[in-house]
């Protein structure tokens, strides 16, 4: 784990103390990445209830409830998508929070649309959320780090709100 994802999941492990907050992921791309490193740190289940890796788009449908329609008008990989993936995690779980991430690693499966790298992300609860859409460089292995070191740094950042 690099210095500073383990720097931001620190800080982030204080804060969700402090408010006695339960974390929850839905993750897509990086396949159970954010809560792999988040599990990494020892205590962290005081601090992180549960992980949905859903892959695919029946599995966001069926697990995380995220609307057929929001799927086929928008993609897997679009701001609706990891928005009803957020609200879907803490509604199916004892989760207060939840961070969603939704993209294209590659090699392959990008479009002029959505390029390799780029990943839709979500903070928040049912009720609350902020997204962003990132388009990071490389190889799979790279866009799939990056995301999760980015993923962790957003829910400082919603948090801190």
């Amino acid at each position: 784990m690099s210095p500073e994802l383990n720097a931001s999941i620190t800080v982030l492990a204080e804060i969700l103390q402090s408010r006695n907050l339960r974390l929850v992921t839905a993750e897509s791309c990086t396949g159970g990445g954010i809560a792999s490193a988040l599990t990494d740190m020892a205590g962290s289940s005081q601090w992180f209830e549960c992980g949905f890796v859903t892959y695919s788009n029946e599995a966001k449908i069926r697990y995380l409830g995220v609307p057929p329609l929001v799927i086929e008008q928008t993609g897997a990989v679009s701001e609706e998508t990891v928005r009803a993936m957020v609200a879907g995690a803490v509604n199916n779980s004892l989760g207060d929070l939840a961070v969603a991430v939704s993209g294209v690693a590659g090699p392959g499966g990008g479009s002029d649309e959505k390029p390799v790298g780029t990943v839709w992300f979500a903070w928040g609860n049912d009720e609350h959320q902020i997204t962003e859409c990132c388009h990071f460089p490389g190889n799979r292995e790279q866009v799939r780090a990056l995301a999760v070191v980015h993923g962790v740094q957003g829910l400082c950042r919603w948090l801190s709100c």
